[in-house]
Protein backbone atom coordinates (compact mmCIF):
# COMPACT_ATOMS: atom_id res chain seq x y z
CA UNK A 1 0.00 0.00 0.00
CA UNK A 2 1.88 3.77 -0.94
CA UNK A 3 1.52 6.10 1.62
CA UNK A 4 -1.64 6.90 3.75
CA UNK A 5 -4.59 7.68 2.17
CA UNK A 6 -8.04 9.49 2.84
CA UNK A 7 -10.46 8.03 4.24
CA UNK A 8 -12.90 8.56 1.36
CA UNK A 9 -10.18 6.35 -0.72
CA UNK A 10 -10.25 3.92 1.72
CA UNK A 11 -11.93 1.00 0.77
CA UNK A 12 -13.38 -0.96 4.33
CA UNK A 13 -13.58 -4.95 4.53
CA UNK A 14 -14.88 -6.61 7.45
CA UNK A 15 -13.62 -9.85 8.47
CA UNK A 16 -16.76 -11.94 10.07
CA UNK A 17 -15.58 -14.40 12.98
CA UNK A 18 -16.48 -17.43 10.31
CA UNK A 19 -13.45 -15.82 8.49
CA UNK A 20 -15.25 -14.71 5.43
CA UNK A 21 -14.04 -11.38 4.25
CA UNK A 22 -17.11 -8.80 3.01
CA UNK A 23 -16.79 -5.75 1.09
CA UNK A 24 -18.83 -2.95 1.82
CA UNK A 25 -18.04 -0.87 -0.79
CA UNK A 26 -19.41 -3.85 -3.91
CA UNK A 27 -21.37 -5.57 -0.89
CA UNK A 28 -20.02 -8.70 -1.87
CA UNK A 29 -17.84 -11.63 -0.29
CA UNK A 30 -13.89 -11.59 -1.23
CA UNK A 31 -11.17 -13.97 -0.61
CA UNK A 32 -7.91 -13.02 0.10
CA UNK A 33 -6.69 -13.48 -3.31
CA UNK A 34 -9.30 -10.39 -4.10
CA UNK A 35 -7.32 -8.48 -1.32
CA UNK A 36 -4.11 -9.15 -2.77
CA UNK A 37 -5.14 -8.28 -6.49
CA UNK A 38 -6.50 -4.79 -4.88
CA UNK A 39 -2.89 -4.27 -3.31
CA UNK A 40 -1.46 -4.70 -6.74
CA UNK A 41 -3.75 -2.61 -8.41
CA UNK A 42 -2.85 -0.11 -5.29
CA UNK A 43 -6.36 0.20 -3.95
CA UNK A 44 -6.15 1.23 0.17
CA UNK A 45 -8.23 -0.78 1.93
CA UNK A 46 -8.16 -1.06 5.67
CA UNK A 47 -9.59 -4.65 7.23
CA UNK A 48 -12.09 -4.34 10.34
CA UNK A 49 -12.96 -7.53 12.81
CA UNK A 50 -16.73 -7.08 12.72
CA UNK A 51 -17.36 -7.88 15.67
CA UNK A 52 -15.12 -5.47 17.43
CA UNK A 53 -14.07 -2.83 15.27
CA UNK A 54 -10.56 -3.51 15.29
CA UNK A 55 -8.04 -2.61 12.38
CA UNK A 56 -6.40 -6.13 11.62
CA UNK A 57 -5.10 -5.05 8.06
CA UNK A 58 -1.69 -6.22 9.44
CA UNK A 59 -2.48 -9.56 10.18
CA UNK A 60 -4.57 -9.90 6.78
CA UNK A 61 -1.60 -8.70 4.75
CA UNK A 62 0.97 -10.71 6.76
CA UNK A 63 -1.45 -13.90 5.84
CA UNK A 64 -1.26 -12.65 2.62
CA UNK A 65 2.27 -12.77 2.31
CA UNK A 66 2.50 -16.19 3.96
CA UNK A 67 -0.42 -17.15 1.45
CA UNK A 68 2.15 -15.68 -1.72
CA UNK A 69 5.32 -17.68 -0.40
CA UNK A 70 3.70 -21.10 0.13
CA UNK A 71 1.59 -20.92 -3.22
CA UNK A 72 4.28 -18.96 -5.55
CA UNK A 73 7.71 -18.82 -6.05
CA UNK A 74 9.54 -17.35 -2.45
CA UNK A 75 10.60 -14.13 -2.72
CA UNK A 76 11.49 -13.63 1.21
CA UNK A 77 15.01 -15.49 1.33
CA UNK A 78 15.37 -17.63 4.77
CA UNK A 79 17.85 -15.46 6.09
CA UNK A 80 16.16 -12.14 5.72
CA UNK A 81 13.28 -14.22 7.71
CA UNK A 82 15.90 -15.25 10.53
CA UNK A 83 17.30 -11.63 11.06
CA UNK A 84 13.79 -10.23 10.77
CA UNK A 85 12.52 -12.51 13.61
CA UNK A 86 15.80 -11.98 15.35
CA UNK A 87 15.00 -7.94 15.52
CA UNK A 88 11.36 -8.84 17.89
CA UNK A 89 12.12 -8.00 21.00
CA UNK A 90 15.42 -6.70 19.88
CA UNK A 91 15.65 -2.58 20.79
CA UNK A 92 16.37 -1.46 17.28
CA UNK A 93 12.79 -2.92 16.55
CA UNK A 94 11.06 0.63 16.30
CA UNK A 95 13.21 1.70 13.25
CA UNK A 96 13.21 -1.69 11.57
CA UNK A 97 9.26 -0.43 9.67
CA UNK A 98 11.21 2.79 8.85
CA UNK A 99 14.05 1.26 7.63
CA UNK A 100 12.32 -1.38 5.77
CA UNK A 101 9.80 1.56 4.23
CA UNK A 102 12.27 3.70 3.26
CA UNK A 103 14.28 0.67 1.55
CA UNK A 104 11.01 -0.53 -0.09
CA UNK A 105 10.86 3.68 -1.43
CA UNK A 106 14.49 3.64 -2.82
CA UNK A 107 14.01 -0.14 -4.56
CA UNK A 108 10.43 1.45 -6.56
CA UNK A 109 13.00 4.90 -6.90
CA UNK A 110 15.76 2.81 -8.86
CA UNK A 111 12.93 0.35 -10.56
CA UNK A 112 11.27 3.26 -12.11
CA UNK A 113 14.98 4.81 -12.92
CA UNK A 114 16.22 1.68 -14.81
CA UNK A 115 12.86 1.30 -16.61
CA UNK A 116 13.69 4.94 -18.17
CA UNK A 117 17.19 4.11 -18.65
CA UNK A 118 16.15 1.23 -20.36
CA UNK A 119 13.52 2.91 -22.79
CA UNK A 120 16.16 5.54 -23.64
CA UNK A 121 18.63 3.00 -24.41
CA UNK A 122 15.72 1.48 -26.69
CA UNK A 123 15.23 4.61 -28.19
CA UNK A 124 18.85 4.97 -29.40
CA UNK A 125 19.74 1.66 -30.16
CA UNK A 126 19.97 0.49 -33.83
CA UNK A 127 18.80 -2.96 -33.18
CA UNK A 128 15.46 -1.76 -31.76
CA UNK A 129 14.87 0.48 -34.48
CA UNK A 130 15.61 -2.46 -36.63
CA UNK A 131 12.92 -4.63 -34.62
CA UNK A 132 10.65 -1.57 -34.76
CA UNK A 133 11.04 -1.35 -38.81
CA UNK A 134 10.69 -5.55 -38.81
CA UNK A 135 7.27 -5.43 -36.78
CA UNK A 136 6.21 -2.89 -39.49
CA UNK A 137 6.84 -4.95 -42.37
CA UNK A 138 5.32 -7.47 -40.64
CA UNK A 139 1.95 -5.72 -39.96
CA UNK A 140 2.28 -4.65 -43.77
CA UNK A 141 2.47 -7.98 -44.69
CA UNK A 142 0.14 -9.42 -42.60
CA UNK A 143 -2.74 -6.59 -43.78
CA UNK A 144 -1.73 -7.94 -47.45
CA UNK A 145 -3.23 -11.76 -46.32
CA UNK A 146 -5.95 -10.03 -43.51
CA UNK A 147 -7.83 -7.20 -45.13
CA UNK A 148 -9.32 -5.00 -43.06
CA UNK A 149 -6.63 -6.15 -40.43
CA UNK A 150 -4.34 -3.13 -40.61
CA UNK A 151 -5.24 0.00 -42.18
CA UNK A 152 -5.25 0.65 -45.41
CA UNK A 153 -2.75 3.31 -45.48
CA UNK A 154 -0.10 1.12 -44.46
CA UNK A 155 2.08 0.24 -47.57
CA UNK A 156 2.74 -3.42 -48.19
CA UNK A 157 6.65 -4.12 -47.48
CA UNK A 158 8.98 -4.03 -50.63
CA UNK A 159 10.15 -7.61 -51.84
CA UNK A 160 13.15 -8.67 -50.87
CA UNK A 161 15.96 -9.05 -52.95
CA UNK A 162 17.32 -12.62 -54.52
CA UNK A 163 19.78 -14.73 -52.67
CA UNK A 164 21.96 -14.74 -55.50
CA UNK A 165 22.55 -10.77 -56.58
CA UNK A 166 25.68 -9.51 -56.18
CA UNK A 167 24.09 -6.09 -54.55
CA UNK A 168 22.22 -7.65 -51.74
CA UNK A 169 23.62 -5.52 -49.18
CA UNK A 170 23.21 -2.47 -51.06
CA UNK A 171 19.62 -3.44 -51.94
CA UNK A 172 18.92 -4.64 -48.03
CA UNK A 173 20.03 -1.18 -46.94
CA UNK A 174 17.78 0.78 -49.65
CA UNK A 175 14.75 -1.62 -48.00
CA UNK A 176 16.00 -0.36 -44.79
CA UNK A 177 15.73 3.36 -45.62
CA UNK A 178 12.30 2.74 -47.59
CA UNK A 179 10.85 0.76 -43.96
CA UNK A 180 12.46 4.18 -41.87
CA UNK A 181 10.37 6.22 -44.06
CA UNK A 182 7.16 4.58 -43.88
CA UNK A 183 7.92 5.02 -40.03
CA UNK A 184 8.44 8.45 -40.26
CA UNK A 185 5.02 8.79 -41.83
CA UNK A 186 3.09 6.06 -39.33
CA UNK A 187 4.37 7.48 -36.45
CA UNK A 188 3.39 11.29 -37.53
Amino acid sequence: MTGPANDDDTVIIKKYANRRLYNTRSSSYITLDHLAQMTREGINYKVLDAKSGSDITHTILTQIIMEEESNGEQMLPVNFLRELIGMYGNSMQSLIPHYLEASMDNFRANQAKLHKAFETSLGNNPLAKLAEQNMAMFKAAASAFMPGAEKAETPAPTPTPSAGSADDLSALREQMAEMQKRLDQLGK
